[in-house]
């Protein structure tokens, strides 16, 4: 009788365990799902940033170079006040521009209030690694990393993340919050063909 009371207990004990370790393998699942739905998706708008509003788009007289994407009036395009984190390895997405008097970059240069050739290694940041995010990179050096080369370009311009579709930026939508706009020496530099429009590489701060 002892045994068959010591036996139970055994049982009961097994059933707790089995229990217990059957919502801990559920909530552990339930964890990972929710770690894996935070992770920055395809567009890179992970982070903590969000989307702080929208811009109602109006067309105009649009410079189409570089595979420009023009704006349609009616159309809701997304604004962010930040960008993702800045590390060792940012991922971002490199775009093509250029920076030149009549190019399809707009009006003159935000940083130094000049156009800049298409041979010189620049590019514009998204408005939070530019400034929003609480550090500014107007007129400093960052190294981009694609395409298995490496590359150092000096930041001269925002890529605008919250304003768009006026003549000042070419009639175009707000730049997305990880963009990096190079000049046509970046693309070359790094051993890419301008025909591909944009590109996913890796920045940071040198």
């Amino acid at each position: 009788n002892m045994a068959n009371g010591k036996l139970l207990a055994v049982l009961a004990l097994l059933q707790v365990l089995s229990l217990l370790l059957h919502v801990h393998g559920v909530s552990g699942a339930i964890s990972l799902t929710h770690k894996h739905a935070k992770r920055p998706g395809a567009g890179g708008s992970g982070g903590k940033c969000h989307i702080s509003g929208f811009l109602h788009g109006k067309a105009g007289k649009c410079n189409p170079e570089h595979g420009s994407d023009c704006c349609a009036s009616g159309h809701r395009y997304p604004q962010f006040k930040c960008s993702p984190p800045v590390s060792a390895e940012t991922p971002a997405i490199l775009t093509l521009n250029s920076f030149a008097a009549g190019g399809d970059g707009g009006g003159k240069s935000f940083c130094d209030n000049k156009f800049h050739p298409d041979s010189a290694r620049v590019v514009a940041l998204s408005s939070g690694w530019l400034r929003l995010d609480g550090t500014r990179r107007c007129n400093k050096m960052i190294r981009i990393n694609g395409n298995g080369r490496s590359v150092l370009a000096k930041v001269v311009d925002e890529c605008d993340s919250v304003n768009g579709c006026d003549a000042e930026h070419n009639f175009e939508p707000p730049c997305p919050n990880n963009a990096v706009d190079g000049s046509p020496a970046v693309w070359k530099a790094l051993g890419l063909k301008e025909s591909i429009g944009e590109f996913k590489v890796t920045w940071s701060d040198v």
